[in-house]
């Protein structure tokens, strides 16, 4: 076959050929590309690292904020707990101070009327005896054919009452 033979003499020519194009190749992309594109990964990389730092920055930094955040709403809460107790306080204070004149009022009321139930009461009882006198005076009248006097009767009358 002729293209066997042909072999021997082109071989050293494609192995020249072919180390100089992988030579060509090496300089080109090795030298050439791979550095800068090296570089860009290296940028890349560090841009990245920058991010990260500057967001674990920021997450800490909002850390803080809430944390005061929340430290001023505990303190406003404690102050308005404070107002609400304060107001509370006063607004009990206010109220006993109204109903400590409102009972006196009731106990001054109360102590008339009972005073009044006394005075009627009292006369109540005395026209009682005065009737229940003559009424004993009357019967003692009638049926024993006695008349009683009336300091008799009535005398009678406070003593039935006073046991019964």
């Amino acid at each position: 076959m002729p293209q066997i033979a042909q072999i021997a003499g082109t071989y050293s020519s494609q192995i020249f050929w072919l180390l100089l194009t992988f030579g060509f190749v090496f300089l080109v992309i090795g030298l050439g590309m791979v550095p800068k594109v090296q570089a860009t990964v290296d940028a890349r990389d560090g841009r990245i690292s920058g991010d990260l730092e500057a967001a674990k920055a920021a997450f800490a930094r909002a850390d803080e904020v809430e944390a005061d955040y929340r430290a001023r709403e505990a303190e406003s809460r404690a102050a308005a707990q404070a107002l609400v107790a304060q107001a509370k306080s006063e607004a009990a204070k206010a109220s006993e101070g109204k109903l400590a004149v409102a009972d006196a009022e009731i106990a001054e009321k109360i102590g008339a009327a009972e005073a009044r139930i006394r005075a009627a009461s009292t006369a109540a009882m005395a026209e009682i005896e005065t009737v229940a006198a003559q009424a004993a005076r009357d019967l003692v009248a009638k049926i024993s054919g006695v008349t009683a006097s009336e300091d008799e009767a009535r005398n009678a009358v406070k003593a039935a009452l006073a046991h019964g």
